[in-house]
């Protein structure tokens, strides 16, 4: 998987990455910074510790929490033609991470 597009998609870019871009680009406008990365027929959002979106054209989901009764993942998931309410759904879970999630070290001496 590479990096893909810092502003904008070419039009040739098949549905899940541009979707993907364009939901970055809502992110953005959130103030909240993103990574595209392409592959095997999915792009995927890297966001924050622990949120990665994932997109397959149709849809974007991520994970939102944990069931600690049934010991699984709880996944949240939007519709991809609507990348800018998606961005505010995800913009919560980012927040909730945030708060709980302090950087890395190596992101603390990177950021010196």
């Amino acid at each position: 998987m590479q990096v893909l597009y810092d502003t904008a998609t070419p039009a040739d870019e098949p549905a899940p990455v541009a979707s993907a871009v364009r939901l970055r680009l809502a992110l953005r406008e959130l103030g909240i910074e993103a990574d595209v990365h392409d592959g095997y027929g999915l792009a995927l959002v890297s966001v924050w510790v622990g949120l990665v979106v994932w997109c397959d054209g149709d849809r974007f989901w991520w994970r939102a929490s944990w069931d600690d009764r049934r010991k699984r993942t709880v996944y949240a998931w939007h519709p991809a033609h609507d990348p800018e309410r998606a961005a505010q759904r995800i913009a919560f879970r980012y927040r909730d991470l945030r708060a709980t999630h302090d950087k890395s070290t190596a992101v603390e001496d990177g950021d010196r």
